[in-house]
């Protein structure tokens, strides 16, 4: 079948990477693309909210499967346009996806369902002042989150008063964060170690992929901003086969059942954000698609076929397709990015050294904010830059970790800067 991705990110990359290794995958497209993907598949100059357009080029080409990537055009309805047109589409409907395009929904479903989560509030525009008075009562460290879409940037932990005040009064600074803050949800802060569990589903049955842990601050030691994520590595240690066992029981089977009961039939990722606490694994957030950039890591080591499998989910037979073990021992990625990343980075500085580190073994360097000139140059076209992926089929973790960081050194730009201490937590 012809397949087509949405989307221009790393996370897109990795997707049309894994996907053109699928035998039953002909022609391979991505809208837009960047560089990276240019060497996988057909780049098509179709932004992913342009459904009109996307629709007209999958029914063109003939298009047997769309995999959307970003979270947006899932918030916006393009699964329900596809899927008014016969279209295959992989990712949730309108309604599923309001999993992730609404904090207080997904608060308030799992307490509905009885799901594990931290104890939280939410306050709407017109409970503004509230929000402040029920901060300064809350235990510390207290989060502070954006009700909608903020492109990963809008949690704040804060640990003291102090910060929770200006979280509030940044989420409601619509310069910042447009509509997303206007309600805020603000939560009890877990301890514990985080981590990502992705299921692919039919609304039903599911699949789950290895499990992942993110970084999401800018800086060594978890210091800094919060950003989209710094990196990654798969499997997460801390998810145990009894762990992973207890969050599909507790976690992703009452999840589905919950949607599917209020007409909200979720097909496509669900992804899990987890915090494993002393008490047992709680949810921090739910996304309703591959995460970014945890896709770099948990694609690669899954060894089945990746376009039958999402195929499945999309007909409404996961059920028949197989769990499949994982026989590669390790995948670690690197994020690197622009100067000032999180905040507004220089953008067009000329990247080298790209090939170099892809002739590595067992590295995959994922395109994230790059464009390529007239002249053929690549250059810089984002915050988030490049996912630069080591992935090994034995040994210890510190050796996938030095892998990544070998091809990390052959990469140069003007105001690069990436974390040191990815992985470190597997060690």
């Amino acid at each position: 079948m012809n397949v087509l991705i949405v989307g221009s990110g790393g996370r897109e990359h990795a997707l049309a990477w894994k996907l053109r290794q699928s035998a039953s995958v002909e022609k391979l497209y991505c809208a837009p693309g960047n560089p990276g993907t240019e060497a996988v598949a057909t780049n098509v100059a179709l932004r992913p909210g342009d459904k009109a357009g996307l629709i007209a080029f999958a029914r063109k080409e003939k298009i047997g499967l769309t995999v959307i990537g970003p979270e947006q055009p899932l918030a916006d309805g393009i699964v329900d346009a596809f899927e008014r047109e016969g279209l295959r589409i992989f990712g949730p409907t309108r309604r599923a996806a309001e999993l992730e395009g609404s904090k207080a929904f997904a608060k308030d479903f799992m307490r509905r369902h009885r799901i594990p989560t931290a104890a939280y509030a939410i306050f709407p525009p017109a409970r503004a002042a509230d929000a402040v008075a029920y901060s300064a009562s809350c235990a510390l460290p207290v989060v502070v989150k954006a009700d909608g879409l903020a492109a990963g940037k809008g949690v704040f932990v804060c640990p003291t008063r102090e910060e929770a005040l200006l979280a509030i009064a940044a989420l409601n600074d619509t310069s910042q964060f447009g509509d997303a803050g206007k309600t805020i949800v603000i939560e009890e802060f877990l301890e514990g170690e985080e981590a990502s569990v992705f299921a692919v589903t039919d609304g039903e049955g599911f699949v789950t992929l290895a499990p992942a842990q993110d970084h999401k601050r800018a800086l060594d030691g978890d210091a800094g901003k919060n950003t989209g994520g710094m990196g990654a590595y798969a499997p997460a240690p801390c998810v145990t086969p009894a762990v992973l066992q207890q969050v599909r029981k507790e976690i992703i089977v009452p999840t589905l059942t919950g949607m599917a009961s209020e007409g909200r039939l979720f097909r496509g990722c669900l992804y899990v954000g987890l915090m494993l606490t002393p008490s047992g694994p709680k949810v921090v957030e739910y996304n309703c698609r591959f995460g970014d950039p945890e896709t770099q890591v948990v694609v690669p080591l899954y060894d089945g076929d990746f376009a039958a499998l999402l195929r499945a989910a999309c007909e409404g037979k996961i059920d028949e397709v197989k769990e499949v073990p994982l026989t590669r021992s390790s995948a670690v990625c690197v994020v690197l990015a622009s100067e000032g990343y999180p905040d507004a980075s220089p953008l067009g500085k000329t990247i080298s050294g790209l090939d170099r580190a892809a002739a590595l073994p067992g590295v995959v360097v994922f395109h994230a904010g790059t464009r390529r000139e007239e002249n053929g140059t690549i250059v810089t076209a984002g915050g988030r830059v490049l996912g630069v992926t080591a992935v090994k089929d034995d040994g210890p973790f510190s050796g996938t970790i030095h892998a990544a960081y070998e091809a990390v050194e052959c990469i140069g730009f003007e105001g690069m800067h990436f974390r040191h201490d990815i992985g470190k937590r597997a060690l």
